[in-house]
């Protein structure tokens, strides 16, 4: 049975952050990629509650989802701290126009490479320790920009992070994943900017579906598998939640929201995350350069 960590733990692990943000803006002050995920939220919380000046800079654009770009302003407001919203197309990369396997590095270098011009350094991003566990290509990126990660610097994971976020008051310490749309798209299809917007909007639905009906939220992708080929992958852990909602009324409400979508097939997967991504490594497409 795994043990939660005790109430010293977590202490020692808040001073390993307060070490880390120290270290990385020595002069109290720093800019923060803020995507308004977990991650993100809970380095901006820390910041302020260790008494830093943090600046919050979230890239709104085609592969972000408008919730969660509304849902990035609204907490940064509601906890006083300076947001800016820089608006961009990484569309218009090649890497990413292209649906390449290097997409999020090509994606991940031309949105800090902005950010970096909007603010200078120190810039720090919400990467964590567990990150460093999967095929993350979009790291690669920021380590060679030299954005900093406190999260990762301290060895904060995922779970410590969860932890960490609802031990010390933080809102939504549970908060679902979210990641950039691009994700939704097999690699070799290229992505249009409406195709994005039916699949963010169709996304909505299915959490718009489940809030109706009652249920608990839970942790989904809406993928276009191919040309074509809808389908809404579910954990198989979340499958005792989607037997509640008839799936022929989710269905419909989908294609209310997103008309221009097929018809999906529900999935149920044991990881949502890095599913196009089995078999790649980093390693590999570098020597494909």
């Amino acid at each position: 049975m795994q043990m939660n960590p005790s109430p010293a733990r977590m202490d020692a692990q808040l001073a390993s952050l307060k070490q880390a943000l120290c270290a990385a803006a020595p002069e109290g002050h720093f800019s923060l990629a803020f995507s308004g995920g977990l991650d993100s939220r809970f380095l901006a919380y820390c910041a302020k509650l260790f008494a830093f000046s943090v600046r919050l800079l979230h890239i709104s654009g085609p592969h972000v989802a408008a919730e969660e770009s509304r849902h990035a302003r609204d907490w940064a407001r509601d906890h006083g701290l300076p947001f800016d919203e820089i608006s961009m197309d990484p569309l218009s990369v090649p890497l990413v126009a292209a649906g390449d396997k290097r997409r999020c590095y090509g994606c991940k270098s031309a949105l800090f490479s902005r950010l970096l011009r909007e603010a200078g350094r120190p810039l720090c991003d919400g990467t964590n320790a567990s990150d460093g566990l999967a095929y993350r290509p979009g790291a690669q990126a920021i380590r060679e920009l030299g954005i900093l990660s406190p999260l990762a610097m301290c060895g904060l994971t995922k779970a410590d992070i969860h932890r960490l976020a609802e031990e010390n008051g933080m809102d939504d310490p549970w908060q679902k994943p979210r990641p950039c749309l691009l994700t939704r798209l097999p690699y070799g299809m290229q992505p249009e900017r409406s195709v994005l917007e039916m699949l963010d909007r169709g996304e909505s639905a299915v959490r718009r579906s489940l809030g109706r009906a009652g249920l608990p939220p839970v942790d989904f992708r809406l993928r276009l598998t191919a040309p074509g080929t809808l389908e809404l992958h579910v954990l198989l852990a979340d499958e005792p939640v989607f037997a509640l909602l008839p799936w022929d009324r989710l269905q419909a409400d989908i294609a209310r929201a997103a008309p221009g979508l097929p018809a999906p097939k529900l999935t149920f997967l044991e990881t949502l995350s890095g599913y196009y991504d089995h078999g790649i490594s980093l390693d590999n497409l570098q020597h494909q350069e």
